[in-house]
């Protein structure tokens, strides 16, 4: 189960309280929407579709998936598929390997996806062993799929530039440094998180509100 709506207004609320930065940006944009994904081997495997594609791309080649596995949130059917099959379906052969890495971890029992370990450095260690499943995707996993509060995806480049920003830093921060920021936000990194992707897209929109009033302005009468 995802992070609960009230788990993420506590956490930042807790954050607010002792981080003017997360204060005064709140009052600004408000709390983020919640996003949730289900728990299991559907989400990880719609990770590895949606690898360096779009949304779109990666709809298309699951639909496929759907229709040539008969059930492609099945690992099973993923193990037993020919290449062949994997290939017309829309998938690379380098991702054809992540996807049965994943599929060979859940039906070995290697990989039990509703019982990962409660630490979160062990549960990322399983997840990364899967060909395919980095630090990044792990993480992302655990805190949009399990939920785990404390998550804190610090190689994302939106996180990144996000922290930069409200911490008043001059250049966007490396994932050390930006890791080394968030330990003072423990228990609530994932609130944090959230947050920053929040508070990226809301500067995104107000860039692209400003252009494009710039660009009226010049526009002849």
């Amino acid at each position: 189960m995802g992070l609960t709506a009230e788990q993420l207004k506590a956490g930042l609320d807790a954050l607010a309280g002792f981080e003017n930065a997360f204060a005064v940006r709140l009052g600004e944009i408000g709390y983020p929407e919640l996003r949730i994904r289900a728990r299991g081997y559907e989400t990880l495997l719609r990770t590895i579709i949606g690898q360096q594609v779009s949304v779109h791309a990666a709809n298309a080649v699951w639909n496929r998936l759907e229709a040539a596995l008969g059930s492609a949130a099945d690992p099973a059917a993923m193990a037993a598929a020919s290449d062949e099959t994997l290939r017309a379906a829309g998938l690379s052969r380098q991702k054809s390997g992540y996807a049965r890495s994943l599929a060979d971890h859940v039906t070995s029992g290697r990989l039990n996806l509703e019982s990962l370990p409660d630490d979160d450095e062990e549960a990322i260690a399983q997840l990364v062993d899967i060909k395919g499943i980095g630090r990044w995707s792990a993480e992302i996993y655990l805190l949009f799929a399990e939920g785990r509060t404390d998550m804190w995806p610090a190689g994302d480049l939106a996180v990144q530039i996000e922290v930069g920003r409200l911490m008043g830093l001059a250049d966007r921060p490396s994932e050390k440094l930006t890791r080394e920021i968030a330990e003072k936000w423990r228990p609530h990194r994932g609130a944090a998180a959230i947050f920053t992707w929040h508070s990226y897209g809301e500067a995104a929109k107000a860039a692209r509100k400003t252009a494009s009033a710039a660009t009226a302005d010049k526009l002849p009468l």
